[in-house]
């Protein structure tokens, strides 16, 4: 049963599946020549995953934008009887920053309501997707206090007032305390509209090697100015500390999923 505290049309959903992987495809591993949501965790993809659990959470049509060996999601989707149901947007030019991925999936997220947003490449539990599915900011982020070493993980910076004041690999704004980014938001459809205008603008301008956090931190630095003017912040955040989950960039990761599956398979997560 899906938690969503609006009466809301469920919201479409946007994965950004579309890179190569190159620190898992270069190597004999698992990822060797296939895209990141194509991984299996105890016999099931991936992709199979998200598909269950954002079936089970209530969301709206699932879109997905691919671009490397996207001939190998497709015959993924056949397999789960699913190519009718999935929409795969094309991004041909997959090499370059996630940000020409968000692009190229603007129409939806300036559908005209709510949107999610997902990276491909998590490992999670039921638990998550309820958690981003049944907040009530009109923009939400998924925090996790426990965050990974070194530069990887993008952080979410919160001030002492409980705002987000910055989101960024190597933030800059004063803060009282940072958590890791999952990499799943749930967007208002105004909060959407602005994304997509700012996304497509930078491309357009010729920004098209950055990643596609940055004009979601543009978004939240604006919030942060205005609240700090005793305007309600727009932006807020979950905090999932405790629950399974894994973001997969390197081998180890893929040990540590494998190490995940029985809290994410055993019914609690």
């Amino acid at each position: 049963m899906s938690l969503r505290p609006h009466a809301w049309a469920p919201p479409p959903v946007l994965i950004l599946a579309a890179g190569r992987g190159r620190r898992l495809s270069g190597t004999d591993g698992p990822a060797s020549g296939i895209p990141k949501i194509l991984l299996p965790f105890g016999g099931r993809t991936l992709l199979q995953r998200h598909l269950e659990r954002l079936a089970q959470a209530g969301a709206g049509p699932v879109h997905l934008v691919v671009g490397y060996q996207a001939h190998l999601i497709e015959a993924e989707l056949e397999r789960l009887g699913r190519r009718d149901s999935v929409t795969l947007i094309h991004n041909p030019d997959w090499h370059e920053g996630s940000i020409v991925s968000l692009d190229a999936g603007r129409a939806v997220v300036e559908n005209g309501g709510p949107v999610v947003l997902m990276d491909a490449d998590v490992l999670y539990g039921q638990a998550m997707i309820e958690r981003l599915f049944g907040s009530t900011h009109p923009a939400v982020l998924l925090l996790d206090r426990e965050i990974e070493p070194g530069d990887e993980p993008v952080r979410i910076c919160v001030d002492a007032d409980g705002r987000i004041v910055d989101f960024a690999k190597q933030p800059d704004a004063p803060h009282l305390w940072y958590g890791e980014s999952v990499g799943f938001f749930r967007f208002s459809a105004d909060i959407a509209a602005s994304l997509a205008l700012r996304v497509h603008a930078t491309v357009s301008g010729g920004g098209r090697m950055i990643e596609y956090e940055e004009p979601i931190r543009a978004l939240i630095r604006d919030d942060a100015s205005r609240a700090g003017a005793s305007a309600s912040p727009m932006f807020g955040f979950e905090d999932v500390s405790g629950l399974p989950w894994t973001e997969i960039d390197f081998m180890e990761d893929v040990v540590k999923a494998e190490a995940l599956l029985p809290l994410l398979d055993g019914g609690a997560a």
